[in-house]
C-alpha cells in the first residue's frame, strides 16, 4: 500500500480526473462514472462507453467497443496470474482468484510483473492486492473530483489528464530494456506503431501488437534453442 501511495496512486488519478470530467460533459451523473470506475476499472473501455452512450449508440455497439478497447487485459491476466498464483494455488480459496483478476490493469499489472517474481510466492497476491486496493480508490475519488471540477478548470487541462496514465506506463517500461525478451517486443512496437498506424488508423495498434509481440517470441524461443 505504501508503494502504491506515491507516484502510481497520483498519476492514475490525475487520469482519472480528467474521466470524471468527460463523464460530466457528456451528460452523465456522478453516479454512473462512478459505477463505471467502480466496475469497469479500465480507462480506455471506460471512454469508449461514455463515448458510444453520447452519440446515442446502441447496447451493442458499446459492448463491441468496450470489448476491443479492453482486449489487451486479456494477455495481462494470462502472464500475470500464473505469477500471482504459484505456491497457494491450493489453499487460497478460487474467489481471491477471481477478485485479483478484476484488478489487473496498466499500472497493477506492470508493477506486479516488476516486483512479484521477486517475492516468495505466499506474498504476491497480497502486495498485489494491496497495491492496486490504494490505486483503485484513487480512481473513484478522482472520478468524483473531476466530476464537480467542470467549469473550474479549463476543458482541455481537465480532459488531458487522461494522457497521464499511458505516459507513465511508457516511463515504467524503460526499465524492462534491460530484460531481453521485454527490451525486443518494446522496441519492435516503437518501431512498427507509427508505420503500422499510417496503413491503419483504426487496425494499427492492434497490428503492432500482434506482429511486434509474435516476433519478439520467435526470436526469444530462436535464442533459448
Amino acid at each position: 500500500m505504501r508503494a502504491a501511495c506515491g507516484t502510481p496512486a497520483l498519476v492514475l488519478g490525475a487520469s482519472y480526473v480528467g474521466f470524471g470530467a468527460f463523464v460530466h460533459q457528456a451528460g452523465f451523473d456522478l453516479w454512473q462514472g462512478l459505477g463505471s470506475t467502480t466496475l469497469g476499472w479500465a480507462l480506455p473501455g471506460q471512454i469508449a462507453l461514455v463515448e458510444i452512450f453520447a452519440i446515442g449508440g446502441s447496447l451493442l455497439a458499446a459492448a463491441i467497443a468496450v470489448g476491443l478497447a479492453n482486449a489487451r487485459l486479456l494477455p495481462m491476466v494470462l502472464t500475470l496470474m500464473p505469477i500471482l498464483r504459484q505456491g497457494d494455488a491450493a489453499t487460497r480459496p478460487r474467489l481471491a482468484h477471481y477478485l485479483s483478476a478484476h484488478f489487473i490493469a496498466l499500472t497493477g499489472w506492470a508493477n506486479a510483473m516488476q516486483r512479484c517474481p521477486e517475492m516468495v510466492p505466499a506474498q504476491r497476491l497480497p502486495y498485489f492486492l494491496g497495491f492496486t486496493t490504494v490505486i483503485w480508490l484513487s480512481t473513484v475519488l478522482a472520478t468524483a473530483l473531476g466530476f464537480h471540477l467542470v467549469g473550474v478548470l479549463p476543458a482541455p487541462v481537465t480532459l488531458g489528464l487522461v494522457f497521464l496514465n499511458p505516459l507513465y506506463f511508457m516511463l515504467l517500461f524503460v526499465a524492462d530494456l534491460a530484460r531481453k525478451e521485454r527490451g525486443i517486443a518494446l522496441v519492435l512496437g516503437a518501431v512498427l506503431g507509427p508505420l503500422l498506424h499510417m496503413v491503419s488508423p483504426d487496425w494499427g495498434l492492434l497490428m503492432t501488437g500482434l506482429i511486434g509481440g509474435s516476433i519478439a517470441f520467435l526470436i526469444v524461443e530462436r535464442g533459448r534453442h
